[in-house]
Order: C-alpha cells, then sequence, then structure tokens
C-alpha cells in the first residue's frame, strides 16, 4: 500500500518540516511506501492532492483548517482515505474529530484509528467545505491575518486583526431557506457549520461531521442599526461563540436540515473552511459519508 504525505512548511512555525523524518518512520509500519511533497501554496496543495488520489492508497497531510479544504478540493470524489495532522492556528476540523495537535498522538490514529465516512458541504455544485461556510463580521480575519503573524502570536493575531478591521458589523441582506423555513431580514454574521468548532470554540458541541445535517446560525440586525442595536450584536454574536448554536436570543435564529440556500447582496464575500470564497449567493448540501477519514477510535465524531 502507497501513502502520500503532503505539508504546508508553513504551518506550526515550522515544527512539521522538523520532524518529518520522524513522521516518515512511523507511516513506514503501516504502509509500503511513503512519499513525503512539500507545498508552495494552497493551489499547489490542491493539484499535489489530485494526483495522490490517483495513485495512492492514503493521502496524509499537515496543515491547517485552509490546508483541509485545499485537499478536499483535489481529493473529490476519489475516495481516498485520509489522515490529518493539525498545525494550524485555530484547527477547528481537527477539534470536531477529536484528532489532537500533538504529531505523535496524530500519527497514532492513522496507523492504529479506524476509517470513517464523514459527511462535507457542497456549495454551489462545485466547491467543498468540510466544517463551515460563513459569512459577515469578523470572517476575513482567518486570510487576512499575515501569516507571520499568526505564526508569532497564533490565535491573539487573528483578535488583533479583528479588531483593526471588522469593529464596523456591517449589514448585509438576506434571505435564507432551509426545509420548509424561510428567514428575510438583515444580518451582521451567519454560518453554515458541519462541525463543533469554529475559532476555537466549542459553538455546536452536541453535533456530528456523520450526521447528514448542517446547523445555520444567522444573528440579525436592523438594516440601518442605532448604538444600542449596535451594541446588542457584539453581544449577540459573544453569546453564539461563547453558548452555543442553542442560545436564545431575540436577534439570533438557528436552522437545521440538509440543504440550505442563502440569497444575499452580491459583494457579501463567503468564508470556506477559512480560505476565501466566492461572493453572493450560495446553495449548500450535505455530502454524506463523502470523506474517508482516518479518525479515533471509541471517539464520537
Amino acid at each position: 500500500m502507497k501513502c502520500l504525505f503532503l505539508y504546508n512548511p508553513n504551518s506550526g512555525a515550522g515544527t512539521i518540516e522538523k520532524k518529518l523524518g520522524y513522521i516518515c518512520r512511523t507511516l513506514k509500519k503501516k504502509y509500503e511506501q511513503v512519499d513525503a511533497v512539500a507545498t508552495v501554496s494552497g493551489d499547489d496543495m490542491t493539484q499535489k492532492a489530485r494526483q495522490g488520489a490517483a495513485e495512492y492508497d492514503a493521502i496524509v497531510f499537515s496543515g491547517g483548517d485552509g490546508s483541509f479544504n485545499r485537499v478536499l478540493q483535489g481529493i473529490g470524489n476519489s475516495g481516498v482515505h485520509l489522515g490529518y495532522l493539525p498545525a494550524g492556528t485555530a484547527n477547528d476540523v481537527a477539534k470536531s474529530l477529536c484528532i489532537p495537535k500533538n504529531i505523535k498522538r496524530a500519527l497514532k490514529i492513522v496507523t492504529d484509528g479506524c476509517v470513517k465516512n464523514l459527511d462535507c458541504m457542497l456549495v454551489n455544485g462545485s466547491h467543498y467545505c468540510m466544517y463551515i461556510a460563513a459569512a459577515g463580521a469578523f470572517t476575513q480575519v482567518t486570510y487576512s491575518t499575515p501569516q507571520k503573524y499568526k505564526r508569532a502570536l497564533g490565535k491573539l493575531a487573528y483578535a488583533i486583526e479583528g479588531l483593526k478591521n471588522n469593529m464596523k458589523l456591517d449589514v448585509f441582506p438576506v434571505r435564507i431557506t432551509c426545509g420548509d423555513r424561510t428567514i428575510e431580514d438583515s444580518a451582521v454574521f451567519l454560518f453554515v457549520l458541519n462541525g463543533r468548532s469554529v475559532a476555537g470554540f466549542p459553538v455546536n458541541r452536541d453535533a456530528s461531521m456523520a450526521d447528514g445535517l448542517l446547523e445555520t446560525a444567522v444573528v440579525r440586525q436592523a438594516h440601518k442599526p442605532n448604538l444600542r442595536q449596535k451594541i446588542g450584536a457584539y453581544f449577540s454574536m459573544a453569546a453564539l461563540f461563547l453558548r452555543g448554536v442553542k442560545v436564545r436570543r431575540r436577534n439570533i435564529e438557528t436552522l437545521y436540515g440538509k440543504k440550505v440556500e442563502i440569497c444575499t447582496r452580491d459583494d457579501v464575500v463567503w468564508d470556506f473552511d477559512g480560505e476565501e470564497g466566492i461572493r453572493g449567493n450560495i446553495t449548500v448540501e450535505t455530502l454524506e459519508g463523502h470523506v474517508k477519514m482516518f479518525v479515533p477510535k471509541r471517539k464520537m465524531v
């Protein structure tokens, strides 16, 4: 059996590259052939994952949530087995799947864990997301924060970037349809989620990546908010992240289903797994069991 190891040298302060020999030796206990390949960009990781999916039995990769998204685009419908060594800043996918950041323990899941069929999301019929599609306040910090600051400051770099550039809380119109429910209003933030963790917070702690369902949460706002309404939006966002999607606040709506359609302005930018995505209207649907991945035994994912 053959294994391809892909890694982003810029993730995890270079830790992965320093331990490359150990990683390959460990993987060779399971696979007859292990080839390690560094990537130079997100597009390069997607391309190498696409090539690897046609040639290897498994692809093990390291990086953050954005790297996970890039690999997901590459493997398509191949069904290749995936192993993940989280080395990013927030590592929300890893938190949702109980995969530790410790390299030795994460490798043990690849060598001794089990393969499970996990759900992912398909956006507008062409783009895959593993755990989140989000728009509005603070969502751009994951891809606008300079890499050098993320390596030096970790999640604190996101907080600084957010305070610098995202305090205005721009309001945008939305029409959200999920099942037999439709919400038409203005919003400052919304996400469609297939996981438990967002920015390191367990906002959806009871969720599963193998239940076929998506959770959508929207923080509503007046079209032209006054000061009190603006302050209220900050408190509602804090409540959503600290208390989760089941929080009860007048301006937070939560919807559940296998498919959600969201209509909004053409200039509204979507964040897909920490990567800058498309603009405007999106349709998100669940692809049940699409991702075949090594996960811990006896852990609910």
